[in-house]
C-alpha cells in the first residue's frame, strides 16, 4: 500500500517541477523579446508624457508650483487661441480634402491604361520631406511675379485676355506738367485748341519699352479743332540731349491715352499715342481751352498677381501643400481597399441598369467606409500635430496668422518665449486633442483582427 501512495506523490511532483519550469522559461523568453520594447516605450513616451504633466504645473524655470496657473494662460492668451482655432480649420479642411482626392483617383485611376505611372506621379511627393516641400511651396507662391511661379502665371494670363500697362513709374520732366494724387499727368496750365502739347516724361526703365520702339518725333501741325503733341521718354541712353525737348535717341511711347478735359472735369476728346509717341485730339471747340491728361491707367504697374503668403491667404497655401503631400496617401491606401472589394456586386449592378454613379455611391463607398474611416483618422491624427509646413511656408509677417498648437509650444518652450511650464501645457493639450482619433483607429484595428 505504501508504494501505491508514495509514487503517484512522487510522480506528481516531478510534473509541477517540470511545468513550473517549462512557465519560468517561457516568462523569460516573454520578457527577452518585449522588454527592451518596454524599455524603449517607457522611456520615450511614458516617461516624457508624465514629466511634462508634471511640468506643466510649474513656472517657467521649474522652481516654483503654479498648479493651473499655465492652462489658465494657455486659454487666455491671444496666440494660442489663434492656434486652437487654426487646429480646428486644419481639422475640417485637410483630412476631407485629402481624403476625397485620393478616393477620386483611386477609383477614376483604375480605368487608366498607366495607371501605374499615375500612381507613382501623384504619390511622388510622399517621398519628400515636410521642409523640403515647404521650401517648395514657399518659393512657388511668392508675391513678385519674378519669382513665384503661381503669380507668374496669373500675370501671365490677365496679359493676355486684359490690357497692359505699359509704362508704370512714368513721371512728367520738371517744369513740362503736373501729377495729381490720382496719378493721373496733366499739362500744367490749360492748352487752347489748335495748340501743340508735348509730354517728356521720365522714370521709365528702358526694359519697359518695346523692342520695337520708334524714335520720337515731333507732331502734325494742328487744326483749329485739334491738339496735337508727343509723348516720349526723355532719357538718351548713354546720356546726351536736351532735357524737355525732342532729340535723337529719345523713344516715342506707343499705345498711350490722351484725354481733352474742359473746365467742368468732361472729356471732350481722346487719342492713343502712335509709332513715334505722336497724338492727334480731333473734335475740339475752336478758341476753347483744354487741360491735356495722360490717365494714371497708362502707368499704373498692371497685373502683380496675389499676395499668397500674406496673413489673409497663407493658411490656404499651407494647407494646399499638405494636401499635396498627403493625397498619394490616401489614393494608395484607398486602391488596396479597392483591389481586394468583391467586384460581383458592381458589375450585378451595372447588368442591372445601375449608372456609374449609382454603382459608385451605393456600392464601392458603402464597401469602401472601413477604409476611408481609416485614412480618415489617421490624417486627423497628422494634422492635429502638424508642425514643419505652418514653421517653414509662412514669413514672419505672417506667422501669427498661421499658427497652431505644436508650433505655439516649440515658439513659447524653445522659440524666444523659454516658457517650459507653459510648453508643456500645450503639449498635454495636444496629447488630449490627438486620443480620441487614437482610440478610434486602435477599435478599429480590433475589430478588423476579430473579423
Amino acid at each position: 500500500m505504501s508504494r501505491t501512495l508514495t509514487v503517484p506523490v512522487h510522480l506528481s511532483g516531478r510534473g509541477q517541477g517540470a511545468r513550473g519550469r517549462g512557465g519560468l522559461r517561457r516568462w523569460l523568453l516573454v520578457a527577452g523579446f518585449l522588454g527592451p520594447a518596454f524599455l524603449v516605450l517607457g522611456a520615450l513616451v511614458v516617461y516624457p508624457i508624465v514629466y511634462s504633466a508634471v511640468r506643466s504645473f510649474f513656472d517657467r524655470g521649474g522652481t516654483s508650483f503654479v498648479g493651473w496657473q499655465n492652462y489658465v494662460t494657455m486659454f487666455t492668451n491671444d496666440s494660442t487661441f489663434t492656434a486652437i482655432r487654426n487646429n480646428l480649420m486644419w481639422v475640417i479642411v485637410a483630412p476631407v480634402t485629402v481624403t476625397i482626392i485620393g478616393l477620386i483617383f483611386a477609383v477614376l485611376v483604375e480605368k487608366l491604361g498607366w495607371k501605374t505611372v499615375f500612381r507613382l506621379i501623384v504619390f511622388m511627393p510622399m517621398a519628400i520631406s515636410m521642409l523640403a516641400a515647404g521650401v517648395i511651396f514657399r518659393g512657388m507662391f511668392q508675391e513678385s511675379p519674378q519669382l513665384g511661379v503661381v503669380n507668374a502665371a496669373i500675370v501671365g494670363v490677365q496679359s493676355i485676355f486684359g490690357e497692359q500697362s505699359s509704362y508704370p513709374g512714368a513721371k512728367p520732366r520738371e517744369g513740362t506738367g503736373i501729377v495729381e494724387d490720382s496719378g493721373i499727368i496733366a499739362s500744367g496750365e490749360a492748352v487752347p485748341a489748335g495748340s501743340t502739347q508735348d509730354f517728356p516724361l521720365t522714370g521709365i526703365r528702358q526694359s519697359a519699352l518695346p523692342e520695337d520702339a520708334a524714335d520720337a518725333r515731333p507732331a502734325a501741325d494742328p487744326s483749329p479743332t485739334e491738339i496735337s503733341g508727343t509723348v516720349f521718354l526723355d532719357v538718351v541712353r548713354g546720356g546726351g540731349g536736351v532735357n524737355g525737348e525732342l532729340g535723337a535717341g529719345k523713344k516715342g511711347l506707343e499705345g498711350v491715352r490722351v484725354d481733352a478735359v474742359d473746365a467742368d472735369g468732361s472729356i471732350r476728346g481722346y487719342a492713343t499715342t502712335g509709332a513715334g509717341g505722336t497724338f492727334t485730339i480731333e473734335g475740339l471747340q475752336a478758341g476753347e481751352s483744354y487741360r491735356v491728361a495722360l490717365p494714371a491707367a497708362n502707368f499704373d504697374a498692371g497685373a502683380q498677381g496675389v499676395s499668397w503668403l500674406s496673413a489673409s491667404f497663407i493658411n490656404v497655401v499651407v494647407i494646399l501643400a499638405y494636401v499635396w503631400i498627403w493625397a498619394g496617401f490616401a489614393m494608395v491606401m484607398i486602391a488596396s481597399g479597392l483591389s481586394a472589394m468583391d467586384r460581383s456586386l458592381q458589375e450585378a449592378a451595372r447588368t442591372d441598369g445601375a449608372s456609374e454613379w449609382q454603382v459608385f455611391t451605393r456600392i464601392t463607398a458603402p464597401l469602401l467606409a472601413p477604409v476611408l474611416v481609416v485614412v480618415f483618422v489617421t490624417l486627423v491624427i497628422n494634422v492635429l500635430k502638424i508642425f514643419d509646413l505652418v514653421y517653414v511656408i509662412p514669413p514672419g509677417a505672417s506667422k501669427p496668422a498661421a499658427n497652431v498648437i505644436a508650433v505655439e509650444m516649440w515658439t513659447v518652450s524653445f522659440g524666444g518665449g523659454n516658457n517650459q511650464g507653459l510648453g508643456s501645457a500645450l503639449a498635454i493639450l495636444l496629447l488630449i486633442l490627438v486620443l480620441p482619433s487614437m482610440i478610434v483607429n486602435v477599435r478599429r484595428f480590433r475589430e478588423e483582427r476579430s473579423r
